[in-house]
């Protein structure tokens, strides 16, 4: 019995989108509707951000994988707010040296809210045919002795 519930919970998360994105210097696991906390980014609130270095996608029953990057994916966020993350504490000793130094740090961070995650095919170019250009090539003169 159980076996047939897990088979339903299953089906309907075949048909789940996501994609795997890199974002300052770090990889997320996108979906959509969702938000997510990333390093500071210089945008304001409300401002459209778009991400091209998808390293994957998945939609319904296909996976996309990017070698590096999925060609032409995107993922369409929107900035929520910017806030600071909570503080850690760094503390270092010496031994014996009574040397001790403690600081603390806190992150700042961007609040993103994914909006969209799309593949599509890149406008196609005016003309496929590659046109080439000769280059004349100007007869030598000969030299005159007069």
């Amino acid at each position: 019995m159980t076996n047939s519930k897990n088979s339903t919970n299953n089906s309907s998360k075949s048909n789940e989108l996501y994609a795997i994105a890199e974002t300052s210097g770090q990889q997320f696991w996108f979906e959509v509707n969702r938000y997510y906390d990333i390093d500071r980014l210089n945008a304001k609130e409300k401002d459209k951000i778009t991400l091209e270095k998808v390293l994957l996608l998945k939609d319904n029953d296909s996976i996309t994988i990017g070698k590096p990057y999925v060609k032409d994916a995107k993922i369409e966020l929107e900035v929520v707010s910017h806030k600071r993350d909570k503080k850690i504490l760094v503390y270092k000793m010496r031994p014996k040296k009574k040397t001790r130094r403690k600081m603390g740090h806190r992150q700042e961070l961007t609040r993103v809210m994914v909006k969209s995650i799309n593949i599509g095919k890149s406008a196609p170019k005016s003309s496929s045919k590659k046109e080439t250009v000769k280059k004349e090539t100007k007869p030598k003169s000969e030299k005159s002795t007069n």
